[in-house]
């Protein structure tokens, strides 16, 4: 089964406690979430801030608008440096995604790492290349766009 990665980061030109207070609320997800794509939040009671163990359940239309449920959870956290999120039902046979900020001159070096397996082997494998990798580099494109209009950059 194959394994890919998709790296990136991003400049935002604000402080660390403005970005991180940004980023560690998971009820901002859907403002730096394509619309298509029908992101909601479905977990009940969410909390003003994420921390380790937290499980958050999304539903998402992330192929052919077929809405699917997904379930995450924060698995580490370090305050203004770092979250991981794990898939723990969804779309993908595996998901790990490291989300790091790092205080820089003149603002915040946000760097993404996600590590995931797409689903039914080798026909996942031909998905990743015509659909799934195009889409996530996409929605990460997207959210480059946003969080410039939200900080400047």
């Amino acid at each position: 089964m194959a394994f890919y990665q998709l790296r990136k980061e991003q400049f935002i030109p604000a402080g660390l406690d403005e970005v991180w207070g940004f980023v560690s609320k998971p009820a901002n997800l859907k403002e730096i979430t394509p619309e298509h794509m029908g992101f909601d939040i479905t977990s009940a009671d969410l909390p003003e801030k994420m921390y380790p163990g937290m499980i958050i359940t999304y539903h998402v239309k992330p192929l052919l608008g077929i809405r699917m449920r997904w379930v995450t959870e924060i698995t580490q956290l370090e305050e203004k440096r770092y979250f991981v999120d794990e898939q723990r039902s969804g779309p993908y046979t595996m998901w790990h995604h490291q989300h790091i900020l790092e205080e820089v001159d003149g603002g915040v070096l946000m760097k993404d790492i996600v590590s995931y397996k797409p689903p039914m082997g080798f026909l996942g494998a031909i998905a990743n290349r015509v659909m799934i990798r195009p889409q996530l580099e996409a929605i990460f494109d997207h959210r480059t766009k946003a969080l410039e209009k939200k900080f400047g950059g």
